[in-house]
């Protein structure tokens, strides 16, 4: 099985670059503090040589998974375990190894379900442990559509949601996600290509970064929820683990709603479009640090 091995200062530029598009809101990065979770996904990027893209500007060869006969490569989601924070300033070790490769027919023809698995290592200890989903795809024709999952029924914009925000992502935040994660993958920038090639009437927005961004107002949402007495909420609670899919493409500039709900120890977070379909899903455990620590 191959291995790939990588190690990397997380330095407070692509973080507060993150910050300063898409979450404002956030802390301001500084050395030593903890990375937000999820946001492991800005650092490492794509390092593919350019002999080493497909056409489609995706990796046909990434050193981990064997090379793969279609012409297209999708983000269809991730599962991500957080065994304990990052930090700014953190030496951090990329293991990156192959998981299941699964070959399959769909209404469209041939498929490869392919996953690869990132360790993210302090000291020789895991921090973070995620596995990353991805579909191969073969040529799509006007209007096939692009994506990692398949769209499922309405269910309301926010209905009895605990909490709902909008969303709507345009072509310069896109085009600042690729060049931060060296991303050239050609159905987020060339429009010509996405109609022609992919079957889309505009621009895809990553599903990395839809990752992070639901993850983020998960969080954000959280914080400000009142406790189990009506007052502040006790702090000591963080992410432990975030499932995460994508069901359907959400393409730039268009309108969309961020709707979450808690369920015990977990919550529910989705992306829906302006009609109330389902466009990506997360999961989010957490983990109540304070209960952990206190001897029972």
């Amino acid at each position: 099985m191959s291995v790939r091995r990588r190690a990397e200062v997380l330095g407070t530029f692509p973080g507060a670059a993150y910050r300063g598009t898409f979450a404002p809101s956030a802390p301001e990065p500084g050395l030593g503090a903890e990375l937000p979770a999820g946001w492991e996904g800005l650092y490492f990027p794509y390092d593919a040589p350019l002999a080493d893209l497909r056409p489609d500007g995706s990796p046909a060869r990434d050193g981990v998974l064997p090379e793969i006969s279609l012409p297209r490569r999708m983000y269809a989601g991730e599962d991500t375990v957080f065994h304990r924070p990052l930090r700014y300033g953190n030496l951090v070790e990329q293991v990156v190894t192959a998981g299941d490769v699964v070959e399959k027919t769909g209404r469209s023809g041939r498929l490869v379900f392919a996953d690869v698995v990132r360790e993210y290592l302090v000291d020789g200890e895991r921090a973070v442990s995620s596995t990353w989903h991805d579909v191969f795809l073969d040529v799509a024709g006007p209007g096939g559509g692009s994506g990692g999952g398949v769209s499922a029924g309405s269910v309301g914009p926010g209905a009895g949601a605990d909490w709902s925000e909008p969303l709507r992502l345009d072509e310069r935040q896109l085009f600042r996600f690729s060049a931060l994660t060296f991303n050239t993958h050609r159905v987020h920038y060339d429009a010509r290509w996405v109609r022609e090639q992919e079957g889309l009437d505009g621009l895809l927005v990553h599903g990395p970064l839809l990752r992070i961004v639901l993850l983020d107002a998960a969080v954000r949402h959280e914080a400000a929820m009142p406790g189990e007495q009506g007052g502040p909420r006790e702090p000591g609670e963080r992410v432990g683990a975030f499932s995460f899919r994508v069901r359907a493409p959400l393409l730039a500039g268009t309108d969309a709603v961020i709707a979450g709900t808690r369920h015990g120890q977990e919550s529910e977070v989705h992306l829906l479009d302006a009609s109330g379909a389902p466009l990506a899903t997360g999961t989010v455990a957490w983990v109540d640090e304070q209960r952990r620590r206190t001897p029972q």
